[in-house]
């Protein structure tokens, strides 16, 4: 407000003196202008006669009429709106004098320089002392400029109720200040049950990661491309790892002078479903490939038995970190073929075999043999005699027994060995090694059967250099 012609304005908001007769300062006419003129939205106002009364910076600026031209004229005929609109214009207004609460109106406004503004208007009527009307306040803004704040105030909405990607503002502290649904089910929690609290409370392992993204947000800003990261969390039903797929963006204050970071806004989608299965796909395509692979490398073997190794060398890669062969006689097991035990190797035939193991009761590879299936065993927490008892390289924590049977008869069982840097044999894994114990069988007996035919290639013929050197290291 840079001009008023009411003369009861400062009567209106109390008196310029105090009770000792002194000056109040600020209270007054002096005030309210600073007030009028600090406001984001125009705001003009009208007296019972329909004479504007107030007229702000805002106002100026949008419209163009300066306090001067705009205070003491009666309304906006002729000048601030067509003469064949104002009368229209001035009725609305003037209506919301004898209501009661706020009215909406939107309205084609005259700039000074003759161009056409679209404002939307919030009138309301004023109260004299008497309890009666006494004029109308009116305050204004550009269509598009309201429009826009109505935008950004929806889509935030929508982003913490509607959305179906996870969205968390979370405080200069790092602790969620904000979560929306879908990021309350990612989390397995309510939406209000992690407010305030350390993420670490929730993520078990990969909150280190996420904390450091949102620092570095903080710090200088969000990165150029969404990343992924791999976490755990802490949920009633136990822990769970999934991917998240997250971006981030740093919020400041509009209304700082200087931008005052009030948090991080971090946007994620759960992709652990799309993840698992890619790396699924890869791997059976890698292992489909690593089968093809060894088919033609056993198919220049002229030993069966090398054939056989030869399809273990390559099932290796990737899969275990030992295999063991142990063929039946009779009611025993007898070694036949394994990789070295103090480290990585390819898997060759066992010197001066034929001396039966001593396999406990309850052994992986007898069930293998009684089910004729395969059998899955993993070491618990604290044993760690685990492989040794089972006669197995000490390094061995999680081993899967596949049966080898071809004709209708059991052969003896393909053990796989992986050491704990690995993760334990899943069912897909057990599917594998049936399918590489397939083959295997197939070659144990066919060297079985041309064993008891007395057809067996002397020194176990076959081009085995030209296998080992033309195949390489498996990956």
């Amino acid at each position: 407000m840079s001009a008023s012609t009411s003369s009861g304005t400062t009567e209106a908001l109390g008196p310029d003196e105090g009770p000792g007769g002194g000056p109040r300062g600020w209270a007054g006419a002096e005030l309210l202008a600073a007030l009028l003129d600090g406001m984001d939205a125009a705001f003009c106002a009208f007296d019972a006669k329909g004479t504007i009364t107030h007229w702000n910076r805002e106002a100026v600026r949008i419209l163009g009429w300066s306090a001067e031209e705009a205070v003491g004229r009666a309304g906006f005929a002729g000048w601030a709106v067509r003469r064949a609109d104002a009368g229209e214009v001035q009725a609305r207004l003037m209506a919301v004098m004898d209501g009661a609460g706020r009215r909406v109106h939107e309205f084609a406004l005259l700039r000074k320089d003759g161009g056409r503004v679209l404002v939307r208007t919030q009138a309301a009527g004023v109260r004299g002392a008497d309890g009666g009307p006494a004029g109308v306040y009116c305050a204004f803004t550009e269509v598009h400029a309201q429009i826009g704040l109505e935008r950004s105030v929806a889509l935030s909405e929508a982003l913490f109720e509607d959305a179906y990607w996870g969205v968390v503002i979370v405080d200069a502290d790092l602790r969620p200040a904000v979560v929306n649904a879908y990021a309350a089910r990612a989390l397995g929690v309510g939406r209000t049950t992690m407010l305030g609290r350390p993420l670490g409370e929730l993520v078990v392992q990969g909150v280190e990661d996420l904390e450091g993204a949102l620092q570095h947000v903080l710090a200088e800003g969000a990165p150029v491309a969404p990343a992924e990261q791999w976490v755990t969390l802490r949920t009633a039903e136990g822990k769970r790892r999934r991917c998240w797929r997250s971006g981030f963006v740093r919020l400041a204050s509009p209304l700082a002078e200087e931008p005052v970071p009030l948090g991080v806004g971090w946007l994620f989608r759960d992709v652990t479903a799309e993840r698992l299965a890619a790396a699924e796909a890869d791997r059976t395509r890698f292992r489909s490939n690593q089968l093809h692979r060894a088919a033609r490398a056993a198919s220049e073997c002229e030993d069966p038995m090398e054939a056989a190794t030869s399809y273990l060398d390559f099932a290796l890669a990737g899969f275990a970190d030992h295999v063991l062969v142990d063929l039946a006689a009779g009611e025993r097991l007898v070694r036949a073929a394994a990789t070295p035990s103090g480290g990585p190797g390819p898997c060759l035939p066992v010197s001066g075999g034929g001396v039966p193991l001593r396999y406990a009761a309850g052994h992986p590879a007898l069930r293998a043999v009684d089910r004729a299936g395969s059998v899955r065993a993993s070491a618990g927490s604290g044993e760690e005699a685990w492989a040794a008892e089972r006669q197995w390289p000490d390094d061995a924590v999680h081993a899967l027994c596949a049966v080898l049977r071809s004709r209708g008869r059991t052969l003896g069982v393909v053990t796989f060995l992986r050491a704990a840097h690995r993760t334990a044999f899943e069912r897909s894994d057990e599917v594998y090694a049936e399918s590489v114990a397939v083959r295997v069988a197939a070659a144990v007996d066919l060297q079985q059967a041309l064993s008891a035919a007395g057809a067996v290639p002397e020194g176990g013929g076959g081009p085995t250099g030209g296998r080992r050197s033309g195949r390489g290291t498996p990956s």
